[in-house]
């Protein structure tokens, strides 16, 4: 009896230490989210052919060069380790840019893709072939990913699994909402697929409208978020080129204090940032 008393209480500690910290399975699937918010970003900034290490590579060259190219000129290591710190984050704020285009991009055209599918359906082709006619007549930035969608269903006749690869390949939100719309309409079926493809269209262009509107006002509190935090350290580079600035900085004070501004930086730039942040479509329906 007391043996099975120590198995049971051994067997408690061990899963109470494994489902710690130490706990493989947790940290392996946080790396795997840290990874897949990347490739995501890069998908759907319209990059292919990079994935999250090269992505990182990028970074760590920014941040080497920035640095190498500030240390030239003042010559001091801390503002040097600063400009590094800010180069490192470029390529993520280029990518979200990126991103942030071609939602805009892709949210004006795809009323007009809808509203194909829905003469293609009236004059009595299929989902599948309607669908697969947009990458021939539809807007000509969607296209390709249509074209591809084509050339998987003649392939394998499999609807399902090709609006998967395609939801997957367009990489953006509303390309979700389109393809479960299409999906739950072959699957329900009906004579109504007319009326819900034309309301889904006017639902899209009235979103694009709006969403402009708030995109034209926030511009003003981004660009100002940047302005704010750029005007300082343009100030600091130029004044590093002075000796008495390079000495002040060189000393334990001066660095501790590049330290505590870069943080305050970053981290203000962030609260601003998220106050003025439009909602974003998530992917829900992946």
């Amino acid at each position: 009896m007391g043996a099975l008393v120590g198995l049971l209480l051994g067997v408690g500690l061990l899963l109470v230490w494994r489902s710690g910290p130490r706990s493989p399975r947790r940290s392996a699937v946080r790396a795997a989210g840290w990874r897949a918010r990347r490739i995501d970003l890069l998908h759907q900034a319209g990059v292919d052919g990079i994935g999250s290490t090269q992505l990182l590579g990028a970074q760590g060259m920014c941040a080497l060069i920035a640095a190498a190219l500030v240390l030239l000129t003042t010559s001091t290591t801390m503002i040097a380790v600063c400009f590094g710190l800010f180069a490192f984050f470029v390529p993520i704020v280029v990518l979200a840019r990126l991103r942030r285009r071609r939602q805009v991009a892709l949210r004006e055209l795809w009323p007009e893709a809808v509203d194909n599918l829905a003469s293609a359906v009236r004059a009595g082709m299929s989902l599948p072939e309607g669908l697969a006619a947009l990458g021939v007549r539809g807007p000509t930035e969607l296209r390709p990913a249509f074209g591809r969608f084509g050339v998987g269903y003649r392939a394998s006749g499999r609807f399902v699994e090709c609006l998967d690869a395609l939801k997957e390949d367009l990489g953006d939100p509303v390309g979700d909402r389109v393809c479960e719309t299409v999906r739950v309409a072959r699957e329900v079926g009906g004579s109504d697929l007319g009326s819900v493809l034309r309301t889904l269209s006017e639902l899209l262009r009235s979103d694009a409208r709006t969403r402009s509107e708030l995109e034209t006002r926030q511009g003003w509190i981004v660009n100002a978020a940047r302005l704010a935090v750029a005007a300082p350290w343009l100030v600091l580079l130029l004044l590093g080129t002075q000796s008495a600035t390079l000495r002040a900085y060189d000393s334990a004070g001066g660095s501790l204090l590049l330290g505590i501004g870069a943080a305050v930086s970053l981290v203000a730039y962030r609260i601003m940032l998220r106050i003025g942040r439009l909602p974003e479509d998530p992917r829900v329906l992946r």
